[in-house]
């Protein structure tokens, strides 16, 4: 087996080379995060059950278990089969952390315990191990064994009731699987700093990320607004974000997105639409504290101008007036975008069993270690099972005998 799953000769290491992850996470939050992390050079080593991660099964796709969700989140990483309820599925995966820097893992805390994966259970095979759990809820407060899933913490951190405050009739989750994403960014940049530390001490350690307490940090960084104090100063919600008048505005034939943000974007606005001596010398158009004072206004006479000219004839002025702006684009849009293009942010690769995809780079960039642009596709459930089990000492007559007892399984 290689020691990365990058698989092109000559390609930058990235700035994670060298760091080996055993990964127990599924679905999205977690699988999210480690994708990031071989992008940055890691070796990833996803260990599933015979089922295999839920998002091999969600559609579209060209053949079982190979859903356009996991081949978006698993590319670059190594599956390994294990039954981690059966004894010599759970040892295969004590003996491959003892050879990782770090294990992820979105288990529920009491069930991974009830596996012997714990960090007590863990640490004594491996002492500088990275434990890190992704959980719901932070486990010193009362929720810690609740499950949780990406809708129920959406709703739990307020943002059914923000989408009805903002215009919506009725409360809606973000169609985005917003609360996982943003607690897979934590993650990632919890497993990088734990490497940090430990060069620092030599100690590895147990981290936990939980995803209610890191949306409410996303959440209430907006919207705590008067509530900021005590005792209050208003209600919750920053009005600008709430206004039902902030969307892309329509046009003569179109619709486009404009930020009309600072002084200066202003004077410039009015001096472009010849209004300088109209709307700008309107009180509330002035300064930033009376436009944040009268955003509703605000927004609604923008929406009122920008139905005067088409969308083309709006982005030659705007642009011309340094006023920021940008077309509003679909997913579709996206893949043919020309700053993605130009890029490569977006390219075209060659799956061997799902044929051409459209693939994600990092959106980072980096002097020295870049990250790896090419990672090896998304992998087919227990594709590396024999190749993993014989890189931690695993003879072919062991694994044999464990793939016959259900120990382990492959792809075959």
């Amino acid at each position: 087996m290689s020691n990365t799953p990058h698989g092109t000769p000559g390609a930058p290491a990235g700035p994670l080379a060298g760091v080996r992850i055993l990964d127990l996470t599924t679905v999205i939050l977690g699988p999210f995060a480690t994708q990031i992390l071989a992008q940055l050079g890691a070796e990833v080593i996803k260990v599933e059950s015979r089922e295999g991660d839920n998002m091999r099964h969600v559609g579209p796709m060209h053949h079982p278990g190979m859903g356009h969700i996991f081949l978006n989140a698993n590319a670059g990483k190594h599956s390994v089969g294990l039954d981690l309820k059966h004894p010599q599925g759970r040892e295969a995966a004590l003996r491959i952390a003892e050879g990782c820097d770090v294990l992820i893992s979105n288990v529920r805390p009491q069930a991974l315990a009830r596996l012997g994966l714990d960090y007590d259970s863990v640490k004594s095979r491996n002492p500088r191990l990275i434990h890190v759990s992704c959980v719901g809820f932070d486990q010193e407060g009362p929720d810690a064994a609740r499950p949780a899933y990406d809708d129920l913490i959406q709703g739990a951190t307020g943002i059914p009731w923000l989408m009805q405050a903002y215009g919506n009739p009725q409360p809606a989750y973000a169609p985005t699987t917003l609360s996982d994403r943003v607690t897979g960014l934590h993650t990632v940049y919890a497993v990088t700093t734990a490497l940090y530390a430990r060069s620092q001490t030599g100690l590895g350690q147990a981290v936990v990320v939980p995803m209610f307490e890191a949306m409410a940090q996303f959440i209430l960084g907006d919207h705590m607004a008067g509530l900021t104090f005590e005792p209050p100063r208003g209600e919750p919600g920053y009005a600008r974000l709430l206004t039902p008048h902030r969307k892309p505005y329509a046009t003569q034939d179109g619709l486009l997105c404009v930020l009309i943000y600072n002084d200066k974007h202003w004077q410039n606005f009015f001096a472009a639409m010849g209004e300088s001596e109209g709307l700008g010398r309107d009180p509330r158009f002035m300064t930033h504290s009376a436009r944040a004072q009268h955003i509703d206004a605000v927004y609604e006479q923008v929406g009122r101008i920008m139905k005067l000219r088409t969308t083309a004839q709006w982005r030659a002025l705007l642009d011309q007036a340094d006023v920021p702006n940008m077309p509003m684009n679909s997913p579709a849009d996206l893949l043919s975008n020309p700053q993605l293009r130009a890029t490569g942010f977006v390219q075209e690769e060659v799956h061997p069993t799902e044929g051409t995809l459209h693939t994600l780079g990092h959106p980072t960039k980096w002097s020295q270690t870049p990250p790896a642009r090419h990672l090896s596709p998304a992998p087919r459930l227990g594709e590396h099972t024999r190749a993993v089990l014989a890189s931690v000492g695993y003879s072919p007559s062991d694994i044999e005998d464990m793939l016959k007892k259900g120990a382990c399984h492959d792809d075959t």
